[in-house]
């Protein structure tokens, strides 16, 4: 066992070296800094200083995990999005940067001193809601989840940051609202193919299975939220939706073929197509 900050974090490195996509020195640091509750500017500063060995049975278990692929977010039980601290939990997907795409897009395309009723599908730690409301006061969130346990971390998420115009309703996708209830839909529903190989490596096998696999193309979902959507959206209303670096195309396609217009697609940091949106014509029926 480590017997000083600088043995723990060697130690640290040397057993994440295999992780991919890491730097196991920093991540070492990061567990570190968890086990320790001291700031990673203390560590480096004192890596003489001797850790206690409650703290060093304690970073050992939470390296272990790591090592094991589980995801940083999970060990510490938050995630950083937009300009949010949010809880998370194995029962929620890890908000992903490429996801507040959507908020970017809302922003613009929304005008931000209407009383709109915007929706968050899928909401898992109610990521998307929760950002949205904290800039648009205006707005009503309505963030949807048809998992229990997920609605109970964004309901946690929505009450430690004070968030009064957020609802969370239990429900599968779009079946929870009456028609022409919404003025724009959102969502980063599951668009992996079920038979990716990602999804049993790379940290994708610890988060839920049915927020991340939608069926042989990984369409399934959008085609089911695209199925009620026409109903349920006002005219004139929005609809953007998160899907894979490849699927722009095909997802263009079905939003056309749903009777949306002006249907576009945002690239995200990476230069991958990443959220497809469209408007109910006004006209409409």
């Amino acid at each position: 066992m480590a017997e000083t900050i600088g043995d723990a974090i060697a130690q640290g490195a040397a057993r994440l070296g295999h992780l991919p996509d890491i730097d196991p020195r920093s991540e070492a640091e990061r567990l570190l800094v968890l086990a320790t509750r001291l700031s990673r500017a203390q560590l480096m500063a004192w890596p003489e200083r001797p850790v206690p060995e409650p703290v060093a049975g304690h970073f050992l278990a939470l390296l272990e995990r790591r090592a094991g692929g589980e995801p940083f977010a999970y060990l510490r039980g938050r995630q950083p999005f937009w300009t949010l601290d949010l809880q998370v939990t194995p029962a929620t997907l890890i908000p992903r940067p490429e996801t507040e795409l959507l908020v970017e897009l809302a922003l613009e395309r929304l005008p931000g001193e209407a009383r709109l009723r915007v929706v968050d599908l899928g909401t898992g730690s109610g990521a998307v809601a929760a950002a949205l409301a904290s800039e648009r006061p205006r707005w009503q969130l309505v963030a949807t989840d048809r998992c229990p346990a997920a609605l109970a971390v964004a309901a946690a998420n929505v009450a430690a940051h004070g968030l009064a115009n957020v609802a969370l309703v239990r429900g599968d996708w779009l079946a929870p609202f009456a028609p022409a209830s919404c003025d724009a839909v959102f969502g980063n529903p599951p668009y992996v193919c079920d038979d990716d190989p990602h999804l049993r490596r790379g940290g994708l096998d610890y988060e839920p299975r049915q927020a991340l696999a939608a069926g042989v193309d990984g369409l399934d979902a959008i085609r089911a939220i695209l199925a009620r959507a026409a109903a349920i959206v006002r005219p004139g209303g929005l609809l953007a939706l998160e899907h894979g670096w490849d699927q722009g195309p095909a997802v263009r396609a079905l939003f056309a073929a749903a009777g949306l217009q002006g249907v576009a697609t945002r690239r995200d940091l990476a230069g991958q197509e990443r959220v497809t949106c469209g408007w109910w014509a006004e006209g409409r029926a």
